[in-house]
């Protein structure tokens, strides 16, 4: 997942001054660029790398970074690099496995200005913003919201109404997307395809809205994760094929990977309630009851359907823990 620096995004797509009613080039300086190493044995590195690149977002003047979550997963460093020039390196504070944030706390001085937190701004399609990586407005997309919308994740994740933004970043990563009024109203995740209606599809950011942090920060920042009982964790990868939620994959440390279950068989219902939709697996699954809880699948293999119990886990016990400095 490193990055080269040697980009820039095309002249028409990039932010001008004139366009919004705040200082742009001063917003933008509070996007830092982080480089993660994450150690070879870890659980995450044969999917995400053992190297890593993004952005992230001051935050507070103290040096608090705001993050997508999967940069800094199981990280043994830490550097944040400025617009502005110099490079401190960091320290991971929390991760949240429902939204997706991250927390990292810089061991040094950044001198750039901290973003204000827009939680209380409405965002909605058909809004302008920009989507930056670091780097100013050469990595710096004049965006517009196309969607607010549910989002399931085939690793078992699922976000109620986020954010997709369109034209897509190239270094979506932990981006930040400023809104008009020049406040933090996201946090870039992933690259994805969106249509809506009889438009075609097309190439869009997926973004974390910032409106999800306010409710965990404290615990993030306390406990390194929510202060409440963690949702169950199968270590499943599904997917929607043609009207079925069929099993993708499966994670090796995962508990699924202990069970019958394998790639192709077909999920029809989560105890005896059928599912229809990616989003509704998820959601059947969590409710079966906290980490730990058994949870039951109905699962179809050639003409035959058979029962699949697999007991859960909080998938945090399997991810190393932050080192301390």
């Amino acid at each position: 997942m490193a990055r080269s620096i040697d980009w820039e995004i095309p002249n028409e797509f990039q932010p001008k001054a004139e366009d919004f009613e705040f200082d742009v080039d001063r917003a933008l300086s509070g996007v830092l660029g982080l480089q993660a190493t994450v150690p070879e044995d870890a659980v995450t590195a044969s999917t995400l790398g053992t190297e890593r690149a993004g952005s992230g977002v001051l935050i507070r003047k103290d040096g608090l970074v705001l993050t997508i979550g999967y940069l800094i997963t199981e990280a043994e460093t830490i550097w944040l690099t400025s617009s502005l020039g110099g490079a401190v390196p960091g320290h991971v504070l929390g991760y949240d496995q429902e939204t997706g944030f991250g927390l990292v706390q810089a061991l040094g001085r950044l001198n750039v200005p901290a973003l204000e937190v827009g939680a209380r701004r409405r965002v909605g399609a058909g809004d302008r913003a920009i989507l930056a990586a670091e780097g100013g407005r050469k990595h710096a997309v004049s965006a517009v919201v196309v969607a607010r919308q549910e989002f399931a994740g085939y690793w078992e994740y699922l976000l109620d109404r986020a954010i997709f933004t369109a034209p897509a970043h190239p270094f979506w990563g932990g981006a930040a997307l400023i809104g008009g009024d020049g406040s933090l109203i996201g946090i870039g995740s992933l690259h994805v395809q969106h249509s809506s209606g009889r438009e075609l599809r097309r190439d869009v950011n997926m973004v974390v809205p910032i409106d999800l942090l306010p409710p965990i920060i404290d615990d993030l920042l306390t406990y390194g994760r929510a202060n409440k009982p963690p949702r169950p964790w199968l270590g499943l990868y599904a997917a929607e094929v043609e009207d079925a939620i069929v099993v993708a994959g499966l994670s090796e440390r995962g508990p699924a990977s202990k069970t019958v279950l394998r790639p192709g068989d077909r999920i029809v219902a989560v105890r005896d309630e059928p599912i229809s939709s990616l989003a509704s697996l998820w959601r059947r699954i969590w409710a079966s009851g906290p980490a730990g809880s058994e949870v039951v699948l109905q699962v179809a293999r050639d003409n035959e359907t058979m029962k699949v119990r697999i007991m859960s886990t909080d998938r945090t016990l399997l991810l190393k823990a932050p080192q301390v400095h």
